[in-house]
């Protein structure tokens, strides 16, 4: 696939520990938090070519409709990536799993038909930067498809999670940050969004920092100009 050059290295992100982490409790989350009926929704009637952006262990994989034509799936952890490529192996769509970074996608411009970020947005290391990487590479009319977490809408949990961004939560959880608020971000790259709903993962126990969630569509509006 023709690329251009890519400024961060190809394990820029290397949390081995947490990685291990994630990639057993993706799976019972899936399983046990409805998860994956979250995953079905979000990518429900794509089509053509896409590119995911921090595939992590390969969850989403299962869900693409057969009208995708291609999924480039991008994932900077090691090994995370090497689990996203043993379940591309079982997809039903092509996947391609290569290393790069949400800050700087490793393909072209104007090349994808959708960009899905699913529970990524919180860990880049710099949001409006990964964000104008994604209309870059989408064409213009193509779709943002996401689902993250983010700001809570109550004050007590807000602060809370403002407190752990600036103190452990990040070092503990791979760079994650609670507080971030993704809705507004895309918004502000310039995107408009189509469609969303809040919703709380899962849906019922205790309330977590990472509880308050957005699923949605956005486009890359057809003749806009970023400015």
């Amino acid at each position: 696939m023709p690329s251009r050059r890519s400024e961060v290295p190809r394990d820029a992100v290397h949390h081995p520990l947490f990685a291990r982490f994630y990639a057993r409790f993706s799976v019972a989350a899936d399983s046990k938090a409805g998860i994956a009926d979250l995953r079905e929704e979000l990518l429900a009637g794509l089509g053509g070519r896409v590119i995911e952006v921090g595939a992590g262990n390969g969850l989403n994989f299962a869900h693409y409709p057969a009208t995708v034509s291609e999924v480039v799936a991008l994932e900077p952890e090691r090994h995370l990536r090497q689990l996203a490529v043993d379940a591309a192996l079982h997809a039903e769509v092509p996947v391609d799993v290569v290393p790069g970074a949400a800050e700087a996608m490793p393909v072209k411009s104007e090349a994808f038909d959708a960009v899905v970020a699913s529970l990524v947005l919180c860990t880049v290391r710099d949001l409006p930067r990964a964000l104008r990487e994604m209309w870059r590479v989408l064409k213009p009319g193509g779709e943002l498809r996401f689902f993250e977490h983010g700001l809570a809408p109550g004050r007590a949990m807000a602060t809370t999670q403002r407190a752990l961004d600036r103190t452990v939560w990040p070092l503990v959880f791979g760079g994650c940050h609670t507080a971030r608020d993704p809705l507004a971000a895309i918004g502000a790259a310039g995107f408009e969004v189509m469609s969303y709903r809040t919703l709380r993962v899962p849906e019922t126990g205790p309330r977590m920092p990472t509880s308050s969630c957005v699923l949605g569509v956005a486009r890359r509006p057809p003749e806009a100009v970023r400015g």
